[in-house]
């Protein structure tokens, strides 16, 4: 007999937060559950902790195996990156498609609504990044809970520059109107008939954390500046009031409900955004191009200018490319005096006259493409066939493609120096360190391919993928050949890790007292577990111990 499950994301939030506050007695829905239930920790994949862990749930498999990646895409046989969006899940469909379970699934992040799905879907209602377009299942679903409850404020609005505190605080009231309306919306739904699985994510604790991490935990180095600026933690804020709501939702829940509140991964202070989306493709500049610089030149071992904590024109992205080495004194004095309205005006002249191969001005990428404007990495694209190797735009880690012979257009790095490469970008990166602090910035480096001649196409797109420390949200970094690179002003305090948790309670779940460790794979597993239905044999994890697995067979 299948017993219902309540699935409950918390989309990024960290473990070591979550366990801090539950131990000072806060949240005090999920320590209920904590308490009654079972407690632990899951790992994900180093090295794409942003981009992958939403498909690796849903779909109960590795990137390895879905080749999803990444929602940003270069394209083969051009120097571009496109949005790829969301993974299709054709091949790997997802785990509660089984017409003997009845499913309702209320704006999970990258996940489209599924026709193999036996029961009522929602996509992109207010979900953090959803990566797929508003829709439901049944179709007219979706405009009934906008009639009824209203829009969630905060879709594809919940973005902020970190340092501008007004735009920054003004976002917190929109996160919880958002959260308060999730919880209306899944009490209801979940009273509609009787579910084996009901499952929502909050992806308000994601924005939570990108935008508030240095107003909440003092280890960000803003943390000093600007929680002095503000009356309360409004991080906290967000995830009390989550955890009201889902006190909310609970209230429809049966009395025989098993019930999971869950993170696929985690955040920490942002020690990733500005070395993968800023520093690297300036560092890979000036590699390609010794003596050169484009970007946020300083002198190597010089002192440090103070953080950057406000910003001219309050627009993060003008504010790096007003650091452009080879303007002239006018684009400078324009640059700075302009109108943000007027800006974009401007720039294209600017390009138009140079006449030469440069960088695209950030106001011009964003009115010809898709891609994010924000990533650094995109404005060197017009230099990519002359550079022996690129990063690419990266919402986590560094990735770097080398501008192979027979696979780029244009490439000009021979096959047989590609090994040799590698290892020369990788042993010039790991000279970098943080010019306020000495920290060297590459922890490790994955070569994704075994050698030039490999063209599996479910590999990544990046050749070489940088972990950078962990230690400091580092603002500037430097080295002793290629010079200084910032300061730079934070764009979100917060970014991503690759551990999340796991909390269960309910009449399936076997509860000793003590914390366990799992994967991210493991949670469909243990979902259907503990409804004591199959687990397709596709899936790469196993149901944690605390889940009942007498009836749960592979089929």
């Amino acid at each position: 007999m299948k017993s219902p499950v309540i699935a409950i994301g918390l989309d990024s939030a960290e473990p070591r937060v979550i366990e801090k506050w539950l131990d000072s007695g806060k949240l005090p829905l999920m320590n209920r559950v904590r308490e009654e239930g079972t407690y632990g920790r899951l790992e994900n994949f180093d090295g794409f902790s942003a981009e992958t862990p939403w498909t690796t749930f849903i779909s109960g498999c590795s990137p390895k195996t879905t080749g999803y990646w990444s929602p940003l895409k270069f394209v083969e046989g051009t120097y571009g990156v496109k949005t790829l969006a969301a993974y299709d899940y054709k091949d790997y469909p997802p785990f509660y498609a089984n017409p003997d379970l009845r499913v309702a699934v209320f704006d999970v992040p990258q996940v489209r609504p599924d026709k193999r799905v036996n029961g009522i879907q929602v996509g992109a209602w207010g979900a953090h990044s959803p990566q797929v377009p508003q829709s439901s299942i049944p179709e007219g679903l979706y405009d009934e809970i906008i009639s009824k409850y209203g829009p969630h404020p905060a879709l594809h609005r919940d973005y902020c520059v970190c340092v501008d505190l007004k735009t920054t605080l003004a976002l917190e009231p929109t996160l919880k109107t958002g959260i308060e309306r999730r919880g209306a919306v899944c009490h209801d739904l979940l009273k509609k008939e009787p579910w084996d699985l009901f499952m929502t994510v909050f992806g308000e604790a994601h924005a939570a954390g990108h935008n508030f991490w240095h107003m909440s935990q003092p280890e960000h180095p803003l943390y000093e500046h600007f929680s002095k600026k503000v009356s309360h933690d409004p991080m906290l804020a967000s995830f009390e009031a989550m955890d009201t709501a889902m006190d909310n939702i609970l209230k429809a829940a049966p009395d025989n409900a098993n019930i999971v509140i869950f993170s696929a991964h985690g955040m920490q202070p942002n020690t990733m955004d500005l070395p993968s989306a800023t520093f690297l493709p300036e560092f890979m500049y000036r590699f390609s191009f010794p003596g050169k610089t484009a970007l946020l030149a300083g002198e190597y071992g010089t002192p440090v200018p103070p953080h950057i904590t406000q910003m001219e024109h309050s627009y993060w992205e003008r504010h790096v490319w007003n650091t452009k080495t080879d303007s002239t004194a006018l684009q400078r004095f324009l640059r700075k005096v302009v109108h943000n309205r007027l800006i974009k005006y401007l720039e294209p002249f600017f390009e138009d006259v140079s006449g030469t191969k440069d960088l695209i001005p950030p106001v011009t990428l964003a009115s010809r493409s898709r891609v994010v404007a924000f990533e650094p990495a995109s404005w060197y694209v017009p230099l990519w066939p002359q550079m022996k190797a690129f990063a690419l735009p990266s919402f986590s880690e560094g990735y770097i493609r080398i501008n192979l012979k027979g696979r780029e257009p244009q490439g000009i790095v021979d096959p047989e120096d590609y090994d040799s490469l590698c290892n020369e970008i990788i042993e010039k990166l790991k000279t970098l360190k943080c010019a306020r602090t000495g920290v060297t910035m590459v922890r490790d480096a994955i070569r994704t391919r075994d050698s030039a001649a490999d063209r599996d196409p479910k590999r990544p797109d990046a050749d070489i993928v940088i972990l950078w420390q962990e230690d400091y949200a580092s603002d500037v970094c430097e080295s002793p050949e290629f010079g200084r690179i910032g300061p730079a002003p934070h764009y979100r305090s917060g970014s991503h890790r690759p551990e999340g948790f796991i909390m269960a309670s309910g009449p399936n779940v076997h509860a000793n007292g003590e914390s366990f460790y799992g994967h991210a794979l493991d949670i469909a597993p243990t979902i259907l577990s503990l409804m004591n239905a199959p687990i397709p044999e596709h899936l790469e994890g196993k149901p944690l111990e605390f889940a009942q697995q007498a009836s749960a067979t592979h089929g």
